[in-house]
C-alpha cells in the first residue's frame, strides 16, 4: 500500500520524527515529507482553486524569496498517488503546527470542490464538485504534554470531522506523552506501539 507520511516537527531529532521513525520501519513502499522542509503559505479563501473541478489547483505559487518550488503542486500530486497518508505532529495549544494546519487548509479547498459556484445537472438542479481524494485513508502520529485524553481530543475530533467532510476515512491514531524535559521520551514501549499501529494499518488495508 502506497503510503504518505507528512511530518510537522520543527526538531529533526524530536519527539514526533523518532516516533515517526519507527513507525515508519513497518512500512515496505511509502514516501516521506518534513513539512518544515517548505514554505506553506496559508490558504486565501480566494477559491480560484474551484474553477476546475478535474484537479488540484491554487492560485498561491509558494515561490517566495527566489525559491522555484511549486510546492503544494508537489504535495496535491503525492496525495492523489497515495492511498494512505499519514499527519505527523506535535500538539501546540491543542492543534497542529502551523505547517500541517496550512497544508490542511490549503487541500481542503483545492482537493474539495465544494466551494464554487454550483452547476445545473441536467434536471437544472444545481451540483456541487467532487472529492478529488475522496475514498482515501487519513491516520495521526501525535506527541503532546498532557494526558492524551486532554492534551490531543480536539486535534483527534478536527480530523475526523475534516475527514468526514472530505469523504476520507479516518484509519485512527497514535498518541504518545512526554512527561516533561527532564525526561526521555522514547522507551520499548513507546517503540513497539509505533510499530503495532503501521502493522495494523497496513492490515486493514489488505482486510
Amino acid at each position: 500500500m502506497k503510503t504518505l507520511v507528512l511530518t510537522a516537527s520543527p526538531r529533526r531529532k524530536g519527539n514526533t520524527n523518532s516516533l515517526t521513525d519507527f513507525f515508519c520501519t513497518e512500512l515496505t513502499d511509502y514516501d516521506r515529507v518534513n513539512l518544515y522542509d517548505l514554505q506553506i503559505e496559508p490558504c486565501l479563501a480566494c477559491r480560484k482553486c474551484q474553477a476546475d473541478w478535474e484537479k488540484p489547483a491554487c492560485a498561491r505559487s509558494d515561490d517566495l524569496q527566489g525559491r522555484s518550488c511549486a510546492q503544494m503542486e508537489g504535495l496535491f500530486d503525492r496525495i492523489l498517488s497515495a492511498e494512505l497518508i499519514v499527519l505527523a505532529t506535535p500538539v501546540y495549544s491543542w492543534y497542529c503546527t502551523a505547517p500541517m494546519k496550512a497544508l490542511l487548509d490549503r487541500c481542503v479547498y483545492a482537493l474539495n470542490k465544494y466551494y464554487g459556484v454550483p452547476e445545473k445537472d441536467g434536471s437544472g438542479e444545481n451540483r456541487r464538485g467532487p472529492s478529488l481524494w475522496a475514498g482515501k485513508r487519513m491516520a495521526l502520529i501525535a506527541t503532546c504534554g498532557y494526558k492524551p485524553e486532554k492534551g490531543a481530543d480536539l486535534l483527534v475530533e478536527g480530523l475526523k470531522r475534516y475527514c468526514k467532510h472530505s469523504q476520507l476515512e479516518y484509519a485512527g491514531a497514535l498518541i504518545e506523552r512526554h512527561m516533561g524535559y527532564e525526561s526521555e521520551f522514547m522507551d520499548k514501549d513507546k517503540e513497539e506501539r509505533a510499530k503495532e499501529f503501521a502493522r495494523s494499518l497496513m492490515e486493514a488495508e489488505d482486510d
